[in-house]
């Protein structure tokens, strides 16, 4: 599979990254001579944050063309992403040539604030699929158009969470929530009633962490206690006519709070350079995207979805993964638990491919009782880990293995693990039956 990046930048070199690193071919076109560095900085984040998300290897990256032309971008191409600058007379131009060029293709926009049949005026057949900043991590994209269905499947396909909307309206839904608290944020640093550092933290230690779980309705159904929703719009509601806010009365951005804005701003994050800063927000996203993956919760649903659809490992082959940031310590190391869970995971593994994983009601089960483990060299968060593993025990009631967790080739652990075979009704060690000890014994010759 082929895509089609047309122009590069921030969110063309996210979309980039998200097709490249799950296994598609991508070509980007754009003629600025600042693009290419542009998206290959943006493919560097995505290409260390991305994979942190799964317990599980992303496929084989993809092959990726700076391409010199327009047709040469998308000759061949499944999916074209149209990522250049808001004019509407460029995108109304450039995407009818796409139409012309990939006539087979996902012809889409990431505009937004266009609706699709402002942009189709010229005779393209784009839909809108609007992602948000970095593209390679949050999983919601607004598809706004007709016939979205295909493009939702191929979304999906990627771990991202397409949003079809049914009805074409001026900056579709999350950028008019957005742009109604960007409002009022302008209004208050005019005023003189807060800077730009309070307002960030009034969203990042309050709200905001409600909506990266609940959303808005969600939150405040929580807030009206027992009898949800209608007690809390019956008893907050009348607040919204006195009104607090600035609602659409917009501030004049002239110089002077230009300057102002951009004078707390440094003041509050000034000392940090943009790639810096990239790394502390990518890193922060892959922790909470993680806790809500394992709480199968919100945007944490879409990654755990997705990872199912990724390729297990083969062979003697237990693990393949990326280490995430979660799993290291102070000193940036990968912690000793964590070596414990990579080859708790191996076993699981081994367990899983013989059809002697327990389940609930099964009445046995598979304890560890021993585990040694050898500590090599140092594991770093985005390292590229795997763990080959072998039988050495597979016989009445005892499974031994041993592990080897490697990176490149190199050993950076090794472990030997022993379990036993439990009777959970009488809670002690007994015998296999039938042939699961033979099972387990091949379970990694396929």
């Amino acid at each position: 599979m082929k895509a089609a990046i047309v122009g590069g930048g921030v969110i063309g070199g996210g979309w980039a990254a998200r097709f490249l690193f799950n296994g598609w071919d991508v070509a980007v076109f754009d003629p600025g001579p600042d693009a290419r560095p542009a998206v290959e900085a943006v493919l560097a984040n995505a290409r260390r944050a991305l994979p942190m998300l799964y317990d599980r290897a992303l496929p084989p990256e993809g092959r990726l063309t700076f391409a010199p032309d327009l047709t040469f971008a998308l000759e061949g191409a499944d999916w074209v992403q149209e990522s250049v600058p808001e004019r509407l007379d460029l995108k109304r131009s450039l995407l009818a040539d796409c139409a012309r060029l990939a006539p087979g293709a996902i012809l889409a926009s990431s505009t937004s604030g266009f609706k699709p049949s402002d942009l189709n005026a010229n005779g393209a057949r784009a839909i809108v699929a609007h992602p948000f900043n970095p593209v390679y991590l949050l999983p919601l994209v607004e598809l706004v158009g007709l016939e979205t269905g295909p493009a939702a499947d191929v979304l999906r396909a990627i771990g991202m969470y397409p949003l079809e909307i049914g009805v074409e309206i001026d900056a579709h839904i999350a950028d008019r929530l957005l742009e109604a608290v960007w409002r009022e944020a302008l209004w208050l640093v005019r005023d003189g009633v807060a800077n730009t550092a309070q307002i960030d933290e009034a969203i990042r230690m309050g709200f905001g962490l409600r909506w990266a779980q609940m959303g808005l309705f969600e939150t405040y159904r929580i807030a009206g206690g027992p009898v949800g929703m209608a007690h809390f719009l019956e008893q907050f509601g009348p607040a919204l006519k006195w009104p607090w806010s600035r609602l659409t009365d917009v501030p004049d951005l002239d110089e002077a709070l230009i300057a102002k804005i951009a004078a707390q701003s440094d003041a509050q994050s000034g000392h940090l350079s943009t790639r810096a800063l990239e790394r502390v927000r990518d890193d922060a996203l892959v922790t909470i995207l993680r806790g809500l993956r394992r709480r199968d919760h919100g945007a944490g649903t879409v990654i755990a979805g997705h990872e199912h659809t990724l390729p297990a490992p083969s062979g003697a082959i237990t693990v393949r993964r990326v280490v995430p940031v979660t799993w290291t310590d102070w000193n940036g190391h990968m912690n000793e638990g964590r070596y414990g869970q990579v080859f708790s995971d191996a076993a699981d593994t081994v367990l899983a491919r013989a059809g002697a994983m327990p389940g609930t009601g099964d009445g046995w089960s598979f304890f560890t009782v021993e585990t040694k483990i050898n500590y090599v060299a140092e594991t770093n968060a985005g390292d590229k880990v795997e763990v080959e593993t072998e039988v050495t025990r597979a016989a009445g009631k005892v499974l031994s293995l041993r592990h080897a967790m490697r990176r490149d080739g190199t050993d950076l652990a090794t472990c030997d693990q022993v379990l036993v075979h439990v009777d959970m009704t009488t809670r002690r060690a007994a015998p296999m039956p039938g042939d699961m000890a033979a099972r387990l014994a091949a379970a990694l010759s396929g």
